[in-house]
């Protein structure tokens, strides 16, 4: 079995009072598209992890909706939360 190429992530990114999703290539959030957003109060903090997670769960789900009209491939997410942010790109407590 090949080992499958990535050819793009999900930029979860807290910016003011707001967790905004993005979809970027692979090193860059040059030409990133804007997925969605959700206020920070409703996922940020322990007591909220379980919507944290619900809403990750959502923007995976409608990238991999678009990503499949687009080019008729299903894409695969790593699991079970993904893969933390390059160092220089993170921030925030989302």
């Amino acid at each position: 079995m090949s080992k499958l190429e990535p050819i793009g992530r999900l930029a979860f990114r807290e910016e003011g009072r707001n967790w905004n999703v993005y979809y970027a290539l692979n090193g860059t959030m040059e030409d990133s598209i804007w997925v969605g957003s959700i206020a920070m109060r409703f996922v940020d903090g322990p007591q909220n992890r379980r919507r944290k997670k619900e809403f990750m769960r959502l923007m995976r789900d409608c990238v991999t909706e678009l990503l499949k009209e687009l080019t008729g491939q299903t894409a695969v997410w790593p699991e079970p939360e993904g893969h933390k942010a390059p160092e220089g790109e993170r921030g925030g407590s989302a």
